[in-house]
Parts: C-alpha cells; structure tokens; sequence
C-alpha cells in the first residue's frame, strides 16, 4: 500500500499534524530526517504511513520536493508573504523592515507590505511609510484589522494563494488572521506597557483555511531578524530599487556608501531612492563587514 501525501498544517513538540483529506493526523518523524539535516516543516507536503486509523495517528515517512523555505518564519511552499507592521502602538522599525525584505528578495518570493492601526494614525505617518516603500517597488498598503478597511481589496491578493503572515509582535497579526478567517483562530496578545510590543502568543506556525484555495500561515512575531547566507557585497541586488542606478556606478564592486560617483548615492540625493531605505542598507552592510567568516 502506497503511503498517502498529505499536507504538514501545524508542528508542536516533535508532533506534526498532517491534513489528509477531511481528516487530519497526529504524526511523528521518522529518525531519517535528522541523520540527514532534514527538518519537516509547516507547509510540507509529505507522505505518512498511517499507524491507527482510528486514533488517527502515524508516521511522515518522506516530504516532498519544497518550492521555497523560510526561516523565519520557518515554513515552505509559499506563493507570497503578507508583513504586517503597525503605523503605531508599537512604531514600526523600518530597519527590521528592511532586513527581512532582504530575506524575500533573496528567496524570490513575492510580498505585500501592510502597515496595521489605520483606525489610530492621527498624524498621517502610514502614508509617508507607504510612500517610501512603493517608491521601492512593493506592494505597500495601509490596513486596519480592528475595523476591516482595506480587507476587501486584501482578500483579493490572497485569492488562490498560500500566504505567510510575518510580523513583529504586537502589529496586529492575530487580529488580522481572525478577520481573514472571519472567525477567531488566532488568540491575540496583550500589548506590554513596559516595551510597547504584544506578547508573543503565537508559539508556532500554522496553516489556517481561508476557503477551498487560499491558505495563510499563521507565524510567531519576532523583533529581531538576522540575514543568513547574505554577503556585503551582494547586498545591494536585494535593495530592487537600486538596480537601475547601479550600472551608472564609476566603480566595478562599488559598495554604495564611500566610492565617488556612485550612481545609487545619486539616485537617494536627486529623491529617487528613499534616503530611509538608504541609512538602513548603510546600517546592515556594516553589520556584514563585522560578521565573522567561517
């Protein structure tokens, strides 16, 4: 008997649930997977050999070619990620931002930016973030999850797709799943007083149904992002607005920051790159000259 493929839709302490048709199973991995380096994640497409079909329990004995993987959020086999920051309570760290675009650049996997808490901006900072970041190229949107503006036309985007939600605590992430299920699914944080982020609810990642083809991952929140396997001097090809000036560069191997006639630096003074997205390449291309080489 051939081993059913099913879908991995949650992973908690060494368990993996699988959807299998109508039903879903608790699964453990076989010990093969961590001779080989393999982690089974959320989003997986695998195959299990059923142990009880009653108690609906088995085994992920084999996972499937993945289209992409994340790692932060850790999952795979997405079309595109949603990043939801809010406009305030807490402000958003464009910097952290930035690094994590960084990350989807390099894997090639489309995004929609949405600044979170409309409702609250009473000072017009969302449309100076939009502004900087469709300057840049992207799909950047102001939403609020408390009163469902925008919801429609974010719906749309999400039709036929499987999404990663990604996000710092505290922007909002819980409420916007549930109102994208149009149920609760997702239990939303408390906002601590002491630092002005949500408590990180959301312990793991999950697959939620939206309707019969449109999926979203529910992801935990973080506030920190590093950039793994990404170089100093790569690290201009994932700044998209940058690749038009590049070439107007006097130097081959121009880093952007200290050479003279450096077409990028001209394109921020003249207004056409956001000076912000600027000082936070600036900022993570000295981290990478800082990071130690093994």
């Amino acid at each position: 008997m051939n081993s059913p493929c099913g879908k991995i839709i949650r992973g908690v302490g060494g368990f993996y649930y699988v959807a299998l048709g109508n039903n879903i199973y608790e699964c453990r991995a076989k010990g093969a997977f961590r001779k080989e380096g393999l982690k089974p994640l959320v989003g997986d497409d695998c195959r299990i050999d059923i142990i009880d079909p009653e108690k609906k329990t088995g085994n992920v004995v084999d996972i499937l070619p993945r289209r992409n993987c994340l790692f932060r959020p850790e999952v795979s086999n997405t079309d595109q990620v949603l990043i939801i920051f809010a406009v305030k309570d807490p402000d958003p760290s464009l910097n952290l931002l930035d690094r994590f675009l960084v990350n989807l650049e390099k894997e090639n996997i489309p995004c929609i930016i949405a600044f979170n808490k409309e409702d609250i901006d009473t000072s017009g900072a969302g449309e100076e973030y939009i502004s900087v970041y469709k300057t840049a190229g992207y799909d950047a949107r102001l939403i609020s999850a408390h009163e469902g503006d925008g919801f429609d036309k974010l719906m749309e985007s999400l039709a036929g797709k499987t999404t990663a939600l990604a996000g710092p605590s505290g922007a909002g992430k819980s409420t916007t799943i549930n109102r994208l299920c149009g149920r609760q699914v997702s239990v939303a944080g408390e906002i601590s007083e002491k630092i002005g982020r949500g408590k990180n609810t959301t312990r793991h990642s999950e697959l939620f149904m939206i309707s019969e083809d449109t999926y979203i991952f529910d992801t935990p929140g973080f506030t920190s992002f590093e950039n793994r396997d990404v170089t100093k001097e790569d690290l201009w090809k994932y700044y998209p607005e940058f690749a038009d000036h590049e070439k107007n560069c006097r130097f081959s191997g121009c880093s952007h920051i200290s050479e003279p006639d450096c077409g990028i630096k001209q394109a921020v003074s003249s207004g056409l790159i956001s000076s912000v997205r600027y000082e936070n390449y600036v900022k993570i291309y000295e981290e990478l000259s800082l990071r130690k080489k093994y």
